[in-house]
């Protein structure tokens, strides 16, 4: 099974346009959408999850119509908001009890079982008697992907999911977010760009509800190899390097700015070339230095 979008758009009361004619194919496994906060990510993972109208276009789940079978569609829909709500002082069993039994399952020998097999699943099992406000940022996203696998969905959607993270619960994350894509379509919607490339064989990046590539992170890192250069400077010749070329990020490294930039010949002046990496592909792309590249 996969998803197909075809020509989505979006635009709010305010005249915001937040999805802009997108279309992208998605097959089995984790995907990663990219992009900014404000890019149309957060819209286009509502639109797919029911939770919010599109304006224009088409999204098939096999032949499930998402747009006009909501029902349908979260009968195998797994979502985990970038907030989601629970009751703070019920214990993570009866929670998840209670949004299974939501979910349909209600007979009670099957409900147990599953509840049991997902707090395993997702190492809460030892933790299953404590409120869900006592539990860390980690455990409280551990939580949620077993609510969103109650039901055996064939589309999960995550959004933002690692935001707040140690990186001991990161890790984690990742290995449970894996395990989980090996069999269904999983949506990982994210500014981090570390996130897709330790998990990801496919992506997309957005940006202002555009599509600016989609294909596999190799594809996109092999488009702009070559091209990209790096130089340490000092913070009074940010400016000048900022008009004079096409600088697509710049970081501190021992209090001195190191500028990455875009471009298809040697700009000399002490650049060197340097291996990209999937930050360069994301921000060439978003600071509109490379052409659209669509799968």
């Amino acid at each position: 099974m996969e998803l197909v979008i075809n020509g989505l758009s979006k635009t709010y009361g305010n005249g915001v346009k937040a999805l802009d004619n997108v279309s992208l194919t998605i097959p089995k496994g984790m995907f990663g959408l990219l992009g900014p906060n404000g890019a149309g990510k957060s819209s286009l993972m509502r639109i797919l999850a029911t939770l919010q109208e599109a304006d224009s276009g088409s999204a098939m789940l096999g032949t499930i119509d998402v747009l006009k079978d909501k029902q349908e569609v979260r009968k195998v829909l797994g979502y985990l908001p970038q907030e989601f709500g629970v009751y703070p002082r019920v214990s993570a069993y009866h929670m998840l009890d209670h949004i299974a039994l939501l979910k349909g399952v209600v007979a009670n020998g099957e409900r147990k079982a599953v509840v049991e097999a997902l707090l395993q699943k997702v190492n809460l099992w030892e933790h299953r008697n404590r409120r869900i406000a006592g539990f860390s940022g980690g455990m409280k996203q551990r939580f949620g992907i077993a609510q969103s696998l109650i039901g055996e969905p064939k589309l999960i959607i995550v959004d933002e999911p690692t935001a707040g993270l140690d990186p001991g619960e990161r890790n984690r994350f990742y290995n449970l977010l894996t395990e989980i894509g090996e069999n269904v379509v999983v949506i990982l919607s994210t500014h981090i760009v570390q996130d897709v490339q330790e998990l990801c064989r496919n992506m997309a990046i957005i940006n202002k509800g555009k599509l600016l590539f989609a294909g596999a992170p190799n594809d996109a890192l092999d488009a702009v190899k070559g091209r990209i250069w790096e130089k340490s400077i000092s913070k009074a010749e940010l400016e000048g390097h900022n008009t004079k070329y096409q600088v697509i990020s710049n970081k501190l490294i021992s209090g001195r700015p190191s500028i990455h930039v875009f471009s298809a010949v040697h700009p000399q002046d002490g650049f060197a070339a340097i291996e990209p990496s999937l930050e360069d592909v994301f921000f060439s792309h978003i600071n509109g230095t490379t052409n659209t590249v669509s799968a």
